[in-house]
């Protein structure tokens, strides 16, 4: 069966551990990556553009985690622009 073009099969979800790493998110904040790198792009980048952990706890990314209150609003957006085939807003 065809995967359809989106799909939140695409991306991840880093959690963050009990100690904030010191190129990461500041805020106690799940974000979203890409599953599948892609060339020319930054491979340690989350969505909203922020560094990755040195060592992130991925997790599948399901429906139900889009309502966790810690998600990155920033994240969001640019997963909301992707799934509707528009640019990402600039963060």
């Amino acid at each position: 069966m065809p995967r359809p073009a989106w799909s939140l099969h695409a991306y991840q979800l880093i959690e963050p551990d009990e100690q904030l790493d010191l190129f990461a998110c500041r805020e106690v904040r799940v974000h979203l990556s890409a599953r599948q790198l892609e060339l020319g792009g930054f491979a340690d980048r989350t969505l909203c553009g922020g560094l990755l952990p040195a060592q992130p706890a991925w997790r599948d990314l399901n429906k139900p985690m889009l309502r966790d209150k810690r998600l990155c609003p920033a994240c969001r957006a640019t997963l909301d622009a992707q799934r509707r085939g528009e640019r990402p807003p600039l963060a």
